[in-house]
């Protein structure tokens, strides 16, 4: 059986090492760390900058998943909106229920804090997600224009003066 829960402090070790994971997954042994990934963890995890929460997937007392998130306001009609920053579940876990269990979770996680949505977005080019988004019966929203911001312009924007 799945069970899902809220991370905690005492869980950094196992956050980073899925963290590494998320990291083997998109980009390769070459640009995955588990040091820079223990580090990162440590360094930003349960810090008052830090507005991200973790939801853990767990099967037999062992992370096999997590989802990490946010709770936004405001939302139409006064509410909150749960936005989910990244879905990830372990090769092993995969096709099992894992991920739909996160999803779950989430909404009801979003539900209990008066939010009116659960919002995400997915690389175009993961089709294994964007087929499990569409299977649990997730909608696309058109009306919406994703932006970025990063490296140089990033910096230099940053630099500007008002």
């Amino acid at each position: 059986m799945i069970t899902t829960r809220l991370a905690t402090t005492a869980d950094i070790d196992t956050i980073a090492e899925l963290f590494y994971q998320i990291d083997l997954h998109y980009f390769g042994p070459e640009l995955a760390s588990q040091e820079a990934s223990a580090r990162y963890a440590q360094s930003n995890l349960f810090q008052p900058h830090c507005g991200v929460q973790i939801m853990l997937a767990e099967r037999d007392d062992a992370a096999i998943g997590l989802a990490t998130f946010s709770l936004l306001y405001p939302a139409p009609s006064y509410s909150g909106q749960l936005y989910m920053k990244d879905l990830f579940t372990l090769r092993q876990a995969r096709g099992h229920g894992a991920g739909k269990t996160l999803l779950r979770a989430l909404a009801r996680f979003a539900l209990l804090h008066d939010c009116q949505r659960l919002d995400w977005t997915a690389e175009r080019g993961n089709q294994a997600a964007l087929d499990f988004y569409r299977r649990i019966g997730a909608r696309v929203v058109d009306d919406k224009i994703y932006y970025r911001m990063d490296g140089g312009h990033l910096h230099d924007f940053a630099a500007e003066k008002a």
